[in-house]
């Protein structure tokens, strides 16, 4: 039996030093301490102590790469599963505009035929006084003054924003009005934006 430093036994079993410390740990591998510094005690020839000693870095390394397999996968299924939501949250919003605009068009159309029956069939009737009925009976269907446009309510619940979340989220809208920002816009004291052609990721961070 003769000894070794730690660096000496990890090139003499062809292993890492720290493979050298583990198996020290463990009870694989006598050691001394002589002067503070630890040697290995080790056999004179490299019998079943070596082989023991490849098996376990050989073991060690194929749990460290599966490991790093792992990681990269769960890396990758949560990449997906928010592109899948940001997906999902997009089309709902997408889906959204679209019946507002049918609305819209839908409204258009009832106002030119209100406005050609107050004029043509009931001349009793002040056309104007018709039309601002129209108006209060459809303000509460169109959100949005033009295409694209949605209240910022509507779209903290199209992302499934959690209560305790909005409120510091419309502070960050709040604030961005302020300071006259472009991709914001105000009707009847509410916030709107057009997600469809403006990014918000900056205000919805949480």
């Amino acid at each position: 039996m003769k000894k070794m430093t730690i660096a000496d036994a990890a090139e003499y079993f062809n292993v890492s030093k720290e493979a050298i410390h583990n198996r020290i740990r463990r009870g694989s591998l006598n050691y001394i301490v002589e002067n503070g510094v630890k040697y290995v005690a080790v056999e004179s020839t490299k019998t079943g102590t070596s082989d023991n000693m490849v098996s376990d870095n050989r073991y060690t390394q194929y749990i460290e790469q599966e490991n790093e397999r792992l990681r990269e996968k769960v890396d990758y299924l949560e990449k997906e599963t928010n592109r899948l939501r940001d997906q999902r949250e997009q089309m709902l919003i997408d889906e959204r505009i679209k019946v507002e605009q049918i609305y819209k068009e839908r409204d258009a159309q009832l106002r030119s035929v209100l406005h050609v029956v107050a004029t043509k069939f009931l001349a009793h009737v002040n056309p104007e006084a018709v039309m601002q009925e129209a108006d209060t009976i459809n303000v509460d269907i169109v959100d949005a003054e033009t295409e694209g446009w949605i209240s910022l309510r509507s779209f903290l619940k199209l992302k499934r924003i959690k209560d305790k979340e909005k409120k510091k989220i419309k502070n960050r809208f709040e604030s961005a009005l302020d300071k006259d920002d472009k991709r914001l816009s105000v009707r009847d004291e509410k916030i709107f934006l057009n997600p469809s052609c403006f990014d918000y990721s900056d205000l919805l961070h949480f």
